[in-house]
């Protein structure tokens, strides 16, 4: 295989790795060095040359280079990696699925001109900060904060998760961030729960994010875990308006639990 051919096929599996797993089976390129080339047989080799003859041709139609396939299909783990924080920042398993998700709702049109990712972590306990806004444009986390679970999906951790009224019950999956409102919790922000059967009823149940002063680390001393809310991911009082304000209006929100069930039932992280 000549190094033109090795180029345009390492980046057609960084960009394409379903079609390029599809298309060479068991066979498997390591890298852009040639002395990691796995042996293809002939049917692999077919396989591969007509999967990316297609993928060339469809980057030709839009007038993309490989170059720029490549730059725009930046994996989750060179973005994490590439992050900075002052923060600990998330879970990398957990970073990888909200921003496979995130891409997905980027690409269906969904979210706005902000480059933000919100990633709540529910596998923690509520005496940690579970809270992060990545800003994906200059790759940095730019906040880390305590956030509150329904008072019915458990205590201290997370445990019980619903889609339905009035179950006061955190529920999981993507959001899209919508616009803010003053209510009975002051400035609040409307979230739009885009899971169908999982989080849709997010709106109907009023499921919004909003400040609350048993979300503080003076609560957690005082009973050992933070305050719950009727289902929505409350923040600290003393944080509320500045996270309202870097993710309204039309940004991806992701609440994460190692719930089996849905992480096969979600469509957008597949």
């Amino acid at each position: 295989m000549n190094f033109r051919l090795l180029y345009y096929t390492t980046i057609f599996n960084e960009t394409q790795p379903d079609a390029y797993n599809k298309a060479t089976k068991s066979a498997v390129i390591l890298g852009s060095n040639p002395d990691n080339l796995h042996p293809m047989n002939a049917g692999a080799i077919r396989q591969l040359l007509f999967a990316l003859n297609a993928t060339l041709m469809s980057w030709a139609c839009f007038g993309i280079t490989p170059l720029q396939a490549q730059s725009s299909h930046k994996s989750a783990q060179a973005v994490f990696l590439s992050l900075e924080s002052s923060f600990p920042k998330p879970n990398p398993s957990v970073f990888a699925k909200a921003y496979t998700g995130y891409q997905t709702l980027k690409a269906q049109g969904k979210l706005g001109d902000k480059e933000r990712l919100t990633v709540i972590d529910f596998s923690l306990s509520s005496t940690k900060r579970r809270l992060w806004i990545i800003d994906l444009d200059s790759n940095t986390v730019i906040e880390h904060a305590l956030v509150a679970h329904g008072k019915n999906t458990g205590a201290e951790y997370a445990q019980n998760f619903s889609n339905d009224p009035e179950s006061y019950q955190s529920s999981l999956g993507f959001y899209v961030t919508g616009k803010t409102y003053y209510g009975k919790h002051g400035l609040s922000l409307y979230l739009h729960g885009v899971e169908e059967g999982i989080n849709d009823n997010a709106l109907d149940r009023s499921i919004v994010m909003h400040g609350a002063k048993y979300v503080s680390f003076d609560f957690i001393k005082k009973h050992g875990r933070l305050g719950r809310s009727f289902g929505c991911p409350a923040l600290p009082l003393a944080k509320h308006k500045k996270i309202i304000g870097l993710i309204a209006n039309k940004t991806c929100l992701f609440i994460y639990y190692p719930k089996e069930k849905y992480l096969q039932q979600s469509q957008l992280l597949h």
